[in-house]
């Protein structure tokens, strides 16, 4: 029978005043204990609504039917048939939204943490220093994928599983895309990042680091170099701004461009080569889970305090609430209903402050979400030192500006004739933030996934 508790195990974590003084990871995973109490609270329905939910299709039922058994491998074996990254998908996957959104245990109580027990199934194979899969016998066709990202990694993954000789070229110098540049380490250690890369390596894939497609390579010499088919995991990397007054002085940085320098240059250490600005107060414009990451990285640089602006409410936030809720834990202060309209700077140009106008909701807008109005006469200045916008990325126009027949939407976003992810030239595919604009790293894996099966089903038909 199962364990009708109608709450979740509760995940150890750090202490707030302890954690946002380091950068290890905050949460820090069920025990043996935890993992088999917590699995046994599932029901293992028969109609799977959570496997519904999944964008990479996990058989969540049945791994968490092995962990209650203690059958451990089992269930790292159910998740590895459907995820390539299931350590990250553990970590960062929004699944309240999702898996857990539609869990029946959720309609009376609290959803069965499926999220936390993938992560500690993950965490338990690696433990284990388990052998690797075996390499699977060639099936003597080639396809390249460009982007070592959460999407691009997924359709390199599975592509190997089926035999094809894969080459990831990444632009960067090290492989895993926002996974690498993007997360911090206390959300998702790298260690765990670079363990799940030597995994595809093992099934074979090759990454070709330091490539940037678009001038060192062109999608058209992929081909001629005898690549039959090409998926574009490209990611979208290119900050935007508001167009505010006083956005180029020092102290302002994208939210990119500050993560990037953190997480993959390791600013943060004593005598890092590529050291980043110590804060006294901080100003993060916006409300999204890259907010919530920027914010607390720079309290963990030592900022006496630091702000989360946003223009709507707490409850219009985009962020997964376990992020806004560690932020709060942490110290972070919230200026909802909050829009900034200047940055100040002093006689040597930089940041000394923040000029920002207080919002209402009005009526939704086309997004669903109530329209933020300013109110006139409710300007105030906030003591700053440092501006980190956090407002959105797009995708980087080189790949489709050098390539004929690639087409993109307004948005600079690649166009797909469905979630096979056939982009507008034949033999291309796409997927991930390259196409939907910034969005969650399991929704990029599935699509990653999506167009493995369909460049596998094309060069079968190609003969």
């Amino acid at each position: 029978m199962p364990d009708m508790n109608p709450k979740k195990t509760p995940m150890p974590a750090q202490a707030p005043d302890v954690r946002n003084k380091n950068f290890s990871e905050v949460a820090l995973g069920y025990t043996r204990e935890m993992a088999v109490g917590e699995a046994k609270r599932c029901l293992n329905c028969k109609n799977k609504p959570c496997v519904s939910a999944c964008p990479v299709r996990i058989d969540i039922p049945a791994f968490i039917e092995r962990v209650a058994h203690e059958d451990f491998e089992g269930a790292y074996e159910v998740l590895s048939r459907s995820t390539s990254l299931p350590a990250v998908c553990g970590r960062v996957c929004p699944q309240e939204s999702q898996c857990e959104g539609k869990c029946v245990r959720g309609i009376k109580g609290e959803p069965v943490g499926i999220g936390r027990l993938e992560r500690f199934v993950a965490d338990w194979h690696r433990a284990q220093k388990s052998a690797p899969a075996a390499k699977p016998a060639p099936n003597g066709h080639k396809v390249a994928v460009i982007g070592a990202g959460p999407s691009g990694l997924t359709c390199a993954g599975d592509l190997a599983k089926l035999g094809y000789a894969v080459t990831i070229f990444e632009a960067l110098h090290l492989p895993g895309g926002v996974l690498s540049y993007g997360i911090p380490e206390f959300r998702l250690p790298k260690q765990i990042v670079q363990e799940e890369i030597d995994g595809l390596r093992a099934l074979g894939v090759e990454i070709e680091c330091n490539t940037v497609v678009g001038k060192t390579l062109t999608v058209d010499e992929l081909f001629e170099m005898g690549y039959e088919a090409l998926f574009i995991g490209s990611g979208a990397g290119l900050p935007r701004f508001m167009g505010i007054p006083g956005e180029s002085l020092k102290g302002v940085y994208s939210a990119n461009e500050y993560l990037t320098r953190i997480n993959l240059m390791k600013a943060y250490l004593p005598g890092s080569a590529t050291p980043i600005k110590h804060s006294r107060r901080v100003a993060v414009v916006g409300g999204g889970n890259v907010a919530m990451d920027a914010a607390r990285c720079a309290k963990r640089l030592g900022a006496e305090e630091v702000f989360i602006v946003y223009r709507r409410g707490l409850e219009e936030m985009p962020a997964r609430r376990e992020e806004v809720e560690h932020a709060q834990e942490e110290g972070i202060i919230f200026h909802t209903l909050c829009n900034p309209v200047e940055v100040l700077g002093d006689e040597n140009g930089n940041v000394c402050g923040m000029r920002c106008v207080r919002m209402t909701l009005g009526e939704p807008d086309e997004s669903g979400r109530r329209r933020p109005i300013v109110q006139e006469g409710s300007d105030f200045v906030l003591d700053v030192d440092t501006m980190i916008m956090s407002i959105g990325t797009s995708p980087n126009p080189l790949i489709r500006s050098t390539t004929p027949g690639l087409e993109a939407d307004r948005r600079g976003c690649l166009i797909v004739r469905d979630e096979s992810g056939l982009t507008t030239r034949e033999g291309v595919y796409a997927g991930g933030d390259a196409v939907t604009g910034a969005a969650t790293v399991i929704l990029a894996m599935g699509a990653g996934k999506n167009a493995a099966q369909a460049i596998d089903e094309y060069i079968h038909q190609k003969g």
